[in-house]
């Protein structure tokens, strides 16, 4: 029988991170169901160049991870994640001040620069602090914690459309500038100061020679690390197709007269909801299955929901569909960071988080544009579209995972090798929450 673990016994970083994952989520949750609709209706933009907005969002954080993405490498956690959470935080409350698509664009390149060290930097301060074997079940509980606060995110941001769109801006801002000040207060430093400097092992002998390059090259691990690259790509092309549900489902369901803005909120607090009750349920009954078999399932998942949508723009349709994509990113979400993470030295952790958070942006920035560009020229054309290049990513993700896997296979075979390069299937039952002491 598995043992409930206390939260008193929990690392106070790693619980501190889940805090600021449900805040990131409260403020996502709060935005991105109702910026397409404040988009075309307050700020008068076209459906086909919404999705340059959502770019630019996402084109600050792809300008700045390759350069400032692993400065929690060099200068520690703490600092990052209080200066990125109070940073995103003032871009979100400037968006509710601004005019024009000019002033708009400039906030959010500024917000999406502040924002491309946050959620590597969380996954990474957490990795610190809790055993490799235990990463699989802490990625999780993050997507759970960001899930929660996407839940009161889109319910609170339905309420204050009521009143004005422009006001979930307020709403997203205020919780991550809570988050930040709340990590100022409370968040303890995870790494040492060997490791900061360039000693993987924090014994202070520079043996990470790597470590001491500089340069562009030693910020961009992808460009360094084959099986990263390689892994990263097929990430980015299932996350674009996949975000489309997101980004296109609030045009789809208002033209068609099936939700309102607040019904469409409530939609994605629902998918939420989902998360955060089924994830850990999910993680358990799979955690014994291959990773091609789950990327295989989230495809399937995914391809149906596209199936449905293209279907009907009906109400069951809309929930059938948020429903079998939220499935899907249970399958797949906790893999992809614990991959990297099994790839990545010790002491480049948030470097190479940093590059995994670039696929994300990519998602962000390519999967709004791509999206409701197809939805300009046919309202079912990314339905359509999405269904093959879903199939194809589905398996070149689980083959990619399945590589970057090996290294923990040939740890146990040679005690040499690195100690973080962690089969991520391996999570012990009972688990246990007691931190590991790097």
């Amino acid at each position: 029988m598995t043992t409930i673990p206390s939260w008193r016994g929990l690392p106070r970083p790693a619980t501190l991170g889940l805090f600021l994952f449900f805040c990131a989520g409260f403020a996502d949750g709060a935005l991105v169901p109702f910026f397409p609709l404040w988009a075309s209706s307050e700020a008068g933009i076209p459906v086909g160049a919404i999705g340059l907005l959502f770019g630019c969002y996402a084109g600050g954080e792809l300008l700045a991870a390759p350069l400032i993405g692993g400065i929690a490498d060099r200068i520690g956690r703490r600092p990052v994640l209080i200066a990125s959470s109070l940073g995103v935080g003032a871009g979100f409350l400037a968006l509710f001040f601004v005019h024009g698509v000019v002033a708009t664009a400039l906030v959010l390149l500024l917000t999406g620069i502040c924002e491309s060290v946050l959620h590597p930097t969380i996954l990474t301060a957490i990795a610190d602090v809790t055993e490799p074997s235990a990463h699989p079940r802490w990625f999780s509980m993050a997507r759970v914690s960001s899930s929660a606060g996407q839940i009161l995110g889109p319910a609170c941001g339905a309420l204050l459309a009521l009143m004005s769109l422009r006001s979930v801006f307020l709403a997203g801002g205020t919780m991550l500038v809570l988050g930040g000040i709340v990590m100022l207060l409370a968040l303890d430093e995870t790494i040492s100061a060997g490791r900061a400097t360039g000693d993987g092992d924090g014994d202070g002998d520079g043996d990470e020679e790597y470590e001491e390059e500089e340069g562009l090259s030693a910020l961009l691990p992808a460009f360094r690390d084959g099986r990263l690259a390689k892994l990263l790509l097929w990430v980015v092309l299932f996350e674009v197709a996949g975000n489309w549900i997101e980004a296109v489902i609030p045009l789809y369901a208002h033209d068609a007269g099936t939700l309102t803005p607040s019904g469409i909120g409530a939609l994605f607090a629902y998918a939420a909801a989902l998360t955060v009750g089924l994830q850990m349920l999910v993680s358990r009954m799979v955690e014994a299955r291959s990773a091609l078999w789950l990327t295989v399932g989230a495809g399937l998942a995914t391809i149906l929901a596209f199936a449905l949508l293209a279907a009907s723009p009906a109400m069951l349709a809309l929930i059938g569909a948020v429903s079998l994509c939220s499935v899907a990113q249970m399958l797949v979400g906790p893999l992809v960071p614990t991959a990297v993470n099994a790839l990545a030295p010790q002491a480049r952790r948030a470097s190479y988080m940093a590059a995994s958070s670039v696929a994300v942006d990519l998602k962000d920035s390519l999967g709004p544009s791509i999206g409701t560009a197809l939805y300009a020229l046919a309202p079912r054309l990314p339905w359509i579209a999405g269904i093959p290049l879903v199939a194809i990513a589905s398996l070149g993700l689980g083959a990619a995972i399945g590589r970057a896997r090996r290294p923990s296979n040939e740890s146990k075979s040679n005690p040499s090798a690195r100690p973080e390069a962690v089969n991520p299937q391996e999570l012990p039952v009972p688990w246990s929450p007691n931190p590991a002491t790097e």
